[in-house]
């Protein structure tokens, strides 16, 4: 008895000093693991992360004795439930997620086993013999007879994700050697820091932050200018429209201070500013057409045609 109540007690201080050492806690989900994929996926971690398994009524215990000291950890508590484990890292989030998952392998379907996807019987030559034809009609499975064997006409779905897999489905599926289902470790959620959340956050990119914070920043302002309820974002553009009526003001009317006598100026003499300005670009010269060509001088008619008949 004593054996087990100070293996509980080490057991709770070794939570506790995670739980204190560790700002991120992966809760997973460990049906159809085996030993060999925990013990590759320990390795995959050495170094970022700690594994620790046990009964759930033991770590919800534990917990609940911590919570007085650090009330946020309360909120692991919903998450302890089925067969699952925790993971402890401070290393990043996504790279940690992505060795967590790494490690599947594949597997025959089972009768009773729930279908993690839908589970497709491919069309094309099965390779049997056609006494086995009723086996597939049984199933709804489309065939017909092509050299003495077996021929699926079409695609079809055998099973629905999330249903369970029949004993008939399961016979089929290992008849043909397909082994549709891949196993691992599952995330059911993400403590860190107090917070929970589900891993498809984790998908989320600094850029897709960066652009939703911009357009939040952007509607903010657009409704403040709209409605003329200030708010910080749209404090620049307040000021500079107000810069704007303040100028067209001082242009319609004679007050001015020094800043804007020289634009004042400017629409009073455009053509001085005009003559001011840069030279406008010349269109190249264009190039002199060669001289044209002398013409010879014409030549007397007599001297044409003289002494030839004379």
């Amino acid at each position: 008895m004593g054996g087990k109540a100070e293996a509980k007690a080490a057991y709770f201080e070794k939570l506790k000093n995670l739980l204190d050492e560790y700002k991120t806690v992966f809760i997973v989900g460990i049906d159809n693991v085996s030993s060999q994929q925990m013990h590759e996926i320990r390795l995959s971690l050495r170094g970022e992360g700690i594994v620790l398994m046990g009964k759930n009524t033991m770590v919800r215990r534990a917990i609940k004795g911590f919570v007085s000291e650090n009330p946020e950890y309360e909120k692991i508590l919903p998450h302890v439930k089925g067969n699952v484990g925790l993971i402890f890292t401070n290393a990043d989030l996504r790279e940690t997620r992505t060795k967590i998952l790494a490690n599947r392998v594949a597997a025959p379907a089972r009768a009773g086993a729930v279908a993690p996807g839908d589970v497709w019987i491919p069309s094309g030559n099965t390779g049997m013999e056609p006494g086995k034809t009723s086996f597939f009609q049984a199933l709804g499975v489309p065939t017909k007879i092509a050299r003495g064997t077996i021929e699926i006409t079409s695609d079809l779905k055998l099973v629905e994700a999330g249903a369970k897999v029949g004993a008939s489905e399961a016979t089929l599926l290992n008849m043909m050697g397909i082994s549709p289902f891949t196993y691992g470790m599952t995330i059911s959620q993400v403590y860190d820091q107090g917070q929970t959340f589900n891993d498809d956050i984790l998908d989320v990119t600094e850029d897709q932050l960066l652009d939703a914070v911009s357009n939040a920043i952007k509607t903010i302002a657009c409704i403040s200018l709209a409605t003329n309820i200030p708010t910080i974002p749209a404090v620049m553009h307040s000021v500079v429209n107000a810069y704007k009526k303040v100028l067209g003001v001082a242009i319609a009317t004679e007050y001015g201070w020094p800043e804007i006598e020289e634009l004042k100026d400017r629409i009073a003499n455009p053509d001085a500013y005009a003559a001011a300005g840069p030279a406008p670009t010349q269109a190249p010269a264009e190039t002199a057409a060669p001289a044209a060509a002398e013409e010879p001088e014409e030549e007397s008619g007599d001297e044409g045609f003289g002494g030839l008949f004379d």
